[in-house]
């Protein structure tokens, strides 16, 4: 695969929050799930979020991805602030802009998996181009599967046929929520590689939740929350940085990672 850049690229932040907090109701029963986020991220690279289980790795990419409106703060994706579009110009950016994949596959399953790719451009009123829809099913290794209904799929064909829906658009950023969360580790392996490949070959930015030391070895990037704050990061991150990491800011985390990266 081959592509140039996606043109926000050039700027080198795909995605920025400045101040970013996210409260959950009011007085003393309050839960801060994002205290005073800063956060850029790199445009054209792999970028995964970790932390403990109430770290706000998912409110914060739910923040990042238009899903959920902070409480303060500002977040940018491209040049477009969130928090100064309507709720109209935040579907279509979301629309748009944004390719989502989540742990549950989302696909519709009366759709055919070709029908189910090109879904976003089809709701947009859009026709799909034939050469980038062809390159984008090559890539996730579906070109003999496209016929299929999601039910004739097994999961890991599912999940493939979610990331080339997200790409299909050709969006400015893509996050994935645990991609491989309802995977076994083969299927999983083979999302994760689509998607650094398509941070690697087709200029993508991506953006991964997960708990998964082994996944976010796959990453440029670790940022690692705790309390609603990064507090740690890594580059050219292992499987094995990842977990020393984890230890420090949650033992049972990094255990849970452990005995699951050696099953």
């Amino acid at each position: 695969m081959s592509l140039a850049p996606p043109a926000h690229a050039v700027a080198g932040v795909a995605v920025t929050a400045r101040g970013l907090s996210k409260r959950y109701g009011a007085g003393p029963a309050a839960v801060v799930a994002l205290d005073r986020v800063d956060l850029d991220v790199a445009a054209g690279r792999f970028t995964a979020i970790m932390g403990p289980s109430g770290s706000g790795k998912s409110t914060l990419m739910h923040c990042l991805a238009g899903l959920d409106r902070p409480t303060a703060g500002t977040v940018c994706v491209g040049d477009a602030e969130l928090g100064r579009l309507d709720d109209r110009r935040l579907t279509l950016l979301r629309r748009d802009r944004v390719g989502f994949v989540f742990q549950k596959f989302n696909l519709l399953p009366a759709l055919r998996a070709a029908e189910n790719i090109t879904l976003p451009l089809d709701i947009a009123g859009r026709r799909a181009d034939p050469a980038w829809l062809r390159q984008v099913v090559a890539a996730v290794g579906l070109t003999d599967r496209v016929r299929h209904r999601p039910a004739e799929l097994s999961g890991g064909q599912q999940q493939r046929v979610a990331v080339a829906r997200a790409l299909i658009t050709k969006p400015w950023v893509v996050f994935a929520d645990e991609p491989t969360g309802n995977l076994d580790s083969r299927a999983g392996a083979e999302v994760l590689r689509l998607l650094r490949e398509a941070v690697d070959s087709l200029g993508q930015t991506v953006v991964m939740v997960t708990h998964d030391p082994v996944a976010a070895g796959y990453a440029d990037r670790v940022v690692f929350l705790a309390d609603g704050r990064p507090v740690r990061e890594l580059t050219e991150p292992t499987a094995e940085l990842v977990l020393d990491v984890l230890a420090g800011l949650d033992p049972s985390a990094a255990a849970a990672g452990a005995s699951t990266r050696g099953r």
